[in-house]
């Protein structure tokens, strides 16, 4: 049997409450700009926003003015959404947790994953959100995953808890390394 074969995330369509909280914190507060609405299709009674969070695939939500704000946490059962988490630079990274707690945002702070760094905060709908930072470039010609597969295979090999810096720096040295042909 023959599989769909998937290739990226298109967009990701959260619930919203009324249309200028949505606009307040997709882009006044995460800086993901509005680039258009529309109703939404399936139900005219509401709209439909859709941001750019910087990688040029799309993040909407659609938002109804008699709908309310609701900073209850979201439920984490089986088959619900447990968090997204965004990518950022290191630098803002860094500047994240202050700036969260300026506009009234609690969060996590600094939280090491082994090979990334995350801050947890909620969203004004209580849903769970991740800003999260890379510990490492891949070399040229390879992607993050491809650094991540080679050190997951060191970190099995050696028997290791989880992923490390120790095991990054030595998949990036692997995957650097020329091959029997001399291509890398």
């Amino acid at each position: 049997m023959r599989r769909v074969q998937t290739q990226g995330v298109h967009h990701i369509t959260l619930v919203g409450a009324d249309r200028q909280t949505s606009i307040d914190f997709w882009e006044g507060v995460l800086g993901m700009p509005l680039v258009f609405e529309q109703p939404n299709l399936d139900a005219p009674d509401q709209n439909h926003l859709y941001f750019d969070p910087g990688d040029g695939r799309l993040i909407t939500v659609f938002t109804n003015e008699s709908w309310k704000p609701d900073r209850t946490p979201n439920p984490t059962n089986v088959g619900n959404v447990h968090h997204i988490a965004f990518m950022v630079s290191r630098a803002t990274y860094t500047q994240a947790a202050a700036r969260l707690r300026e506009r009234g945002f609690a969060n996590s702070g600094e939280v090491d994953r082994g090979f990334m760094y995350s801050l947890y905060f909620r969203d004004p709908l209580g849903q769970l959100l991740e800003l999260a930072c890379y510990k490492f470039e891949p070399p040229a010609g390879y992607t993050h995953v491809d650094v991540l597969r080679e050190a997951h295979k060191i970190r099995v090999a050696r028997g290791a808890y989880n992923i490390t810096d120790e095991h990054l720096a030595d998949a990036i040295e692997a995957l650097s390394r020329p091959n029997e042909r001399g291509e890398r």
